[in-house]
């Protein structure tokens, strides 16, 4: 790596470069054509936690390999190596605005964050515990879907996450789904598609099979900018697009107007009516 690897970052989509500590006070957003850069699991979750109050969970927990599928150990020693990461999920607990809540991050530098049988556990073991303890969920996904390495062990934990969140909701719970480039395959069919409230970045590609296999498929065009997030918007399937810089104050708002509602008489349906409509 030459020493200007080291210093700058070039932005895929305009080409101009620009020095790291720019990239990171803006959230790797380009800050000259607004083009957004994957965002690390560690570097989201401190800029959406309030300061000194994250804590990781499960944080030990690597993938196994199933099926001994050729050469999958050493591509996860590789990915680990690469990232600093034991797999692609991320999962933690704190506060946000002063309220604890229970946040799970899919990082799609590891793997693409697609979902392995240890990221189905994960995941399912953060959303039993904001269960238990009565505290908001919020999932920010990017995901190439399952892990093809671990085959149906992947497939099954759809049925597995899907679960744990059909019980968190009929404990009350509040799921916040938010959605970021790119959430595709068994991730978008299972926990990602399920939230009470569905947030998603600008111009996050979101869906099962990409927009290649579905044309190929149906032997059709489709429409300009299908399956994108302002697409989804327009078509009722996400409720709010999100810029990066606002992520952290719109959580903060939407907790706020939940928290302890449960004694005021608003059902969640009127409360996101309020939230995206004042």
């Amino acid at each position: 790596m030459s020493i200007q690897d080291k210093l700058f970052i070039t932005c895929p989509s305009c080409e101009r470069r620009q020095m790291i500590p720019k990239w990171e006070k803006l959230l790797y957003v380009c800050p000259v054509c607004g083009k957004y850069l994957p965002l690390s699991a560690q570097t989201r979750l401190k800029a959406v936690f309030d300061a000194g109050t994250m804590k990781e969970m499960d944080s030990n927990m690597s993938p196994a390999d199933p099926l001994d599928f050729p050469d999958y150990e050493d591509k996860v020693q590789k990915q680990q190596k690469k990232t600093g990461m034991k797999e692609s999920a991320v999962c933690a607990r704190g506060r946000i605005g002063g309220i604890k809540a229970v946040c799970v991050v899919l990082d799609s530098h590891f793997f693409m964050g697609s979902m392995s049988s240890v990221v189905g556990e994960k995941v399912t073991r953060a959303i039993e515990y904001a269960t238990q303890k009565k505290r908001p969920l919020i999932i920010f996904s990017a995901s190439g879907g399952a892990r093809m390495q671990e085959g149906i062990y992947s497939l099954m934990q759809m049925a597995k996450t899907a679960d744990a969140i059909e019980e968190f909701s009929r404990q009350g719970g509040l799921y916040i789904s938010y959605l970021t480039h790119p959430t595709t395959g068994g991730v978008t069919a299972s926990f990602a598609t399920l939230g009470d409230i569905t947030l998603a970045e600008p111009g996050a590609l979101v869906g099962f099979a990409g927009p290649r296999v579905i044309e190929q498929t149906i032997g059709k065009k489709l429409p300009k900018g299908f399956q994108r997030a302002e697409y989804l918007e327009s078509h009722g399937f996400v409720d709010k697009i999100v810029e990066r810089k606002d992520m952290r104050d719109t959580l903060i708002d939407l907790l706020k107007l939940h928290q302890g509602s449960e004694n005021h008489g608003i059902t969640l349906l009127q409360k996101k009516e309020v939230a995206f409509n004042e």
